[in-house]
């Protein structure tokens, strides 16, 4: 591997800014300033320090730049992490978490870089290489995606493009949660620079790189339910109408609806309060959701004003195959199979045939169901689910 002279001219630049006990250290050696040199201009102004070998000391720069030759793999790991990505913090912190720079020697990581190291983050499926001046180049593209050659999907080098990309689903419908499972295929990043590729992951989701730093870091502030619905006022507040001492069953309900990993790709790390954990599992994402989301807390007020209705009881006829074919066509809409189930299949209970059937058995000309109408809502109860939609 060659040393680049930027990479050189950044230990020069460092040790510059050292005192002369002090010591830049890399993966097995260190280098530092010659305490016996008057200054820095000395002809023999550094010193080597191998990891349990005597010290060179009285280098001249010529000398310091042939010993960093020898361990160029080491000096361009510490320039790409020190001063291409620069200071710590979430995008040094997720830059490195990619080729495992924490855990892993630059001997492994680099022969791992040379094949390709790939990590996925959500539906995003990075690959980092590095070249023979040991700079870091990264290729992203969607999961789905991986056995597409470049050549076959629409190539983009600015990060900015993925505004674009994330903005509808693979049918053209507006993808109102960006961490929802809906991104679209067919687009590669196929050489970004370390910033660029930091930039990129958090357009296409925004604040996920922080937060799953801050976890890391033990720093993630979570809000729970109960908190985060305190602060909701407009029309929003009647959600904490909602919450009446009776439990927190119907905050097991919102989870299992909105936060479950096929409808989010972040893993719920809030309950229903700081001393209530939630019956439903918080999914298995690698980033953490820290509180509920926009779109959890306009469901929930929806869900508030809907659960405000008393109950009726209405009577029924259905056979044991229509009442499981309603079953079906819940469970079909609520995991979004409904497209997946082809006209000719007739056996399944969700396809459009056998629904369309059911529908002119069952409902009359007014859309009633059985030809039962449905209550009213009382004109006087103040949280009528339609007041104000």
């Amino acid at each position: 591997m060659d040393l680049p002279s930027d990479a050189f001219d950044a230990v020069l630049d460092a040790l510059g800014d050292l005192d002369p006990n002090d010591r830049l250290r890399f993966e097995g050696f260190a280098v530092g300033r010659d305490p016996d040199a008057e200054d820095i201009e000395d002809a023999a102004a550094y010193v080597l320090e191998p990891g349990g070998d005597d010290p060179r000391t009285g280098l001249s720069e010529r000398d310091l730049h042939a010993a960093l030759e020898e361990r160029a793999p080491q000096v361009t790991d510490w320039y790409a992490f020190e001063r291409v990505v620069g200071e710590f913090g979430p995008r040094r912190a997720f830059l490195r978490w990619i080729e495992d720079a924490d855990g892993a020697t630059v001997a492994t990581r680099y022969a791992a870089l040379a094949e390709g190291i790939e990590r996925a983050w959500g539906q995003l499926r990075v690959i980092a290489t590095v070249t023979d001046r040991g700079e870091r180049r990264y290729e992203v593209r969607h999961v789905d995606d991986a056995g597409v050659t470049r050549e076959e999907l629409a190539a983009h080098d600015d990060p900015l493009d993925a505004r674009e990309i994330v903005k509808l689903d693979e049918k053209g419908r507006y993808r109102p949660l960006k961490t929802a499972p809906t991104l679209r295929r067919g687009w590669v990043f196929p050489e970004l620079s370390p910033r660029d590729a930091y930039e990129l992951v958090e357009t296409v989701y925004p604040a996920t790189v922080a937060n799953w730093h801050r976890e890391r870091e033990g720093e993630l502030d979570v809000n729970h339910w109960r908190e985060t619905m305190a602060r909701q006022s407009g029309i929003y507040g009647v959600i904490r109408t909602w919450d009446r001492g009776e439990g927190h069953e119907h905050v097991n309900w919102v989870a299992e609806a909105c936060c479950d990993d096929s409808q989010c790709l972040k893993r719920r790390e809030w309950e229903y309060d700081d001393g209530t954990d939630l019956d439903v599992d918080g999914g298995d994402g690698v980033f953490p959701c820290r509180e509920p989301c926009s779109v959890v807390v306009s469901a929930a007020r929806k869900w508030t004003r809907l659960e405000s209705e008393q109950p009726r009881t209405y009577e029924f006829e259905l056979t044991p195959s229509e009442k499981e074919q309603l079953e079906a066509i819940v469970d079909a809409v609520a995991d979004g199979r409904i497209d997946e189930i082809r006209e000719a299949d007739t056996k399944e209970g969700a396809n459009r045939y056998r629904a369309r059937f059911l529908r002119a058995k069952l409902f009359d000309e007014e859309g009633n169901l059985g030809g039962v109408p449905t209550d009213p809502t009382d004109p006087d109860d103040p949280t009528d689910p339609d007041d104000g939609e």
